[in-house]
């Protein structure tokens, strides 16, 4: 007899068994379903919007979806099996934690996109946010995210959350002085967010490096320097160094000193003086407001005429483009009125009657 009831709830245990896997498996076809065919159509609907956010929203929780489908599988299917209960309390702890550790996880995917989010506040309002603030509202964003979610899945399994702000103020003093350099950096990035020497994408200088920025944490910045290598600087050393922001000309210079052979003519030298300035001054690539070309100096094999002006652009490449052009331009100038550039040189003169008399003069000298 008790051999028949054990075959019997045997059975109908292997039964509920089988629906149990069955349920999960249906959740885990209607989860694919969802992935390839209803979310690939909303993808497709959002994209047809006027605004980006639904677009970004619908992405940011893709992932999140795929697995809440398997959440509720298995949430259904253990109503089926046959040695747990539903409603356990640690079963409906344990789908409370998951339905907030999913929301979260598309949170946190959403403020990665959050610079977006930014540059659509920057276009539609009135409010203005730097760039370089960008990656640091982004982090702050998920911290507050991650921090929030912490503290309510700790409050899932009943834990004084006062009191765990208290532990956190009283270990702050051991931690702050295990933290110098880590606050250090923390102020410098608060410095160079607030005076604002360069944003993201600006060409710098510094003593100790030179290129563009890519990043700003909270920590470091991450600078891609022109060899195409990426150097991650302290942000207490940036703040503390004189930086050169190249990208804030509004013009680039050129200066050099053009030397012609003394024997040049006077009227020679004018008349390269009068074009090249001409040159300039009509040149649509040279900035009109200062432009200085003047016969400056005689120097020791040359007579120096000084060239002073800049150029509309400031872009690397383009200023060479420039430069090279007003070069060749200043060669045909020469070669018209055939004027030679000097070169240095020493002319030493020989006293034919008495051709020691130098050297007798040096041990006099002496």
């Amino acid at each position: 007899m008790n051999w028949k009831i054990w075959t019997y709830i045997d059975q109908e245990d292997w039964l509920n068994i089988g629906i149990t896997i069955g349920v999960i498996l249906l959740f885990l076809v209607l989860r694919k379903v969802f992935t390839k065919y209803i979310f690939y159509l909303l993808i497709k609907l959002s994209k047809k919007t006027k605004t980006t956010f639904i677009h970004q929203v619908l992405e940011a929780y893709e992932r999140p979806l795929r697995w809440l489908f398997v959440i509720i599988g298995i949430y259904v299917a253990i109503d089926y099996f046959p040695y747990i209960q539903q409603e356990n309390l640690f079963i409906l702890k344990a789908l409370r934690i998951s339905i907030i550790f999913l929301i979260t996880w598309g949170l946190v995917n959403l403020s990665s996109k959050s610079s977006i989010l930014f540059l659509k506040l920057n276009k539609h309002t009135s409010i203005e946010i730097d760039q370089i603030l960008i990656p640091f509202l982004s982090k702050a964003i998920r911290f507050i995210v991650i921090a929030i979610s912490f503290t309510v899945i700790l409050q899932e399994f009943d834990y004084d959350i006062s009191g765990f702000v208290a532990g956190l103020g009283l270990g702050g003093l051991a931690f702050a002085l295990a933290a110098q350099e880590v606050v250090k950096n923390l102020f410098g990035g608060i410095v160079i967010i607030t005076e604002k020497p360069f944003s993201i994408g600006n060409w710098i200088q510094t003593p100790s490096v030179e290129g563009i920025v890519e990043d700003i944490n909270f920590r470091s910045t991450i600078i891609r320097t022109f060899a195409d290598a990426l150097i991650t600087i302290p942000n207490s050393t940036l703040s503390n160094e004189p930086i050169t922001n190249w990208s804030a000309m509004g013009k680039r210079r050129i200066n050099f000193n053009l030397g012609v052979e003394y024997h040049t003519p006077k009227d020679k030298l004018e008349k390269v003086v009068i074009q090249i300035r001409e040159l300039l001054e009509t040149h649509p690539e040279i900035h009109p407001e200062t432009i200085f070309v003047r016969f400056n100096e005689y120097n020791s094999s040359s007579l120096d005429i000084m060239l002073y002006f800049f150029t509309k652009t400031t872009v690397w490449g383009e200023y060479l483009r420039v430069k090279e052009e007003i070069n060749f331009k200043i060669m045909e100038i020469l070669e018209k009125e055939e004027v030679s550039i000097a070169f240095p040189s020493h002319t030493l003169y020989f006293d034919k009657e008495n051709p020691l008399s130098i050297q007798k003069k040096d041990q006099e000298s002496q």
